[in-house]
């Protein structure tokens, strides 16, 4: 009886331990389950990061490396610092060119959405009776690669010879040329918007097809007119789409390149050395074989794209898009 009584409590260790063993368990699974999760996600997108690291991490690098360089035929490579960034910041064919894509993106960005949109609430009410038909036709464009649809247009727009030619003719506008400094860039708008139309019609049709049908319903009850309900309800329920394109289409306008670049070819002094800020990194860095200023060039056209990218993000952040 001494014995027992002398004898030393049980440990309250080994008790939690018993008492929480069971419990401790699942918890241990789901980290398992956890990390293990988390080791396939890393193997499913291994393939992205590579690529990414390959084909855009590593040529920014690179090309920021070499616009910090200056490379001469007498004396080689020296370090220059910043001295390629001033010479493109000082530059007037830069900026001239960086002007001339901000009309073009003032110009052909409202009428492309604008026309996508027009076509995207028709579809979407109905109206037409080959739909799926129609749609299909309007987005061929898109698919159309841009180097063959710039010279399918050159030829179409050809002075004297391409039948807009003829037209132009023949409603009185005489010898019109199309390629001429004064109308090269409203036909580049021209060539651009017949490509992407399509495209930005697709997204819209899709969006305004997402909208519940409870809230048409209740408009038509409320008697609202098929045009009231497209240009009160829908377009407005549709409206983080139709910002998304705007900002898609400006970065495009950004580095527009193939068009005036194929242009060229057929009217030379239309197109100048910087006609657009693409051009004036492809000619300085291909045509001159400048390559450290073109990659300055080309860091200050990226900048100026992640500014308005960054932009756009900011924009939607702030109409509740991102939570």
């Amino acid at each position: 009886m001494d014995d027992e009584l002398a004898a030393p409590p049980r440990s309250s260790t080994s008790d939690r331990s018993t008492e929480q063993g069971p419990h401790l368990a699942p918890h241990r699974k789901r980290a398992r389950r956890a990390v293990r999760r988390d080791g396939y996600g890393a193997i499913f997108i291994s393939p992205f990061v590579l690529a990414l690291t390959l084909f855009m991490i590593v040529p920014i690098g690179y090309a920021i490396y070499e616009s910090l360089y200056t490379t001469k035929l007498i004396g080689g490579t020296s370090y220059s610092g910043f001295a390629n960034y001033r010479a493109v910041l000082s530059s007037a064919q830069f900026w001239d060119g960086a002007k001339r894509v901000a009309v073009f993106a003032v110009v052909q960005v409202p009428l492309t959405i604008g026309i996508a949109a027009f076509f995207a609430a028709l579809f979407d009410a109905g109206v037409s009776r080959f739909g799926k038909l129609l749609r299909t036709i309007y987005f061929m464009p898109f698919a159309v690669p841009a180097v063959v649809a710039s010279v399918m247009w050159s030829f179409l727009l050809l002075p004297h010879l391409g039948p807009f030619s003829k037209l132009a003719d023949a409603i009185g506008f005489h010898n019109t040329n199309f390629f001429s400094t004064k109308l090269i860039l409203p036909t580049i708008i021209v060539m651009v918007i017949w490509e992407w139309t399509g495209y930005n019609m697709t997204i819209l049709f899709t969006s305004l097809r997402a909208v519940p049908r409870t809230v048409t319903e209740a408009a038509l009850l409320d008697g609202a007119s098929l045009w009231t309900i497209i240009w009160r309800v829908k377009i407005p329920m549709v409206r983080p789409a139709i910002v998304m394109l705007c900002f898609v289409n400006a970065v495009g306008a950004l580095q527009l390149f193939t068009e005036p670049q194929i242009l060229a070819a057929f009217q030379p002094q239309a197109v100048s050395f910087g006609f657009t800020p693409s051009l004036y990194v492809y000619n300085t860095a291909i045509g001159s074989a400048e390559y450290n200023l073109g990659a300055a060039a080309a860091v200050v056209l990226g900048l100026l794209i992640g500014a308005v990218s960054i932009g756009s993000m900011g924009l939607r952040r702030r109409n509740g898009e991102f939570a």
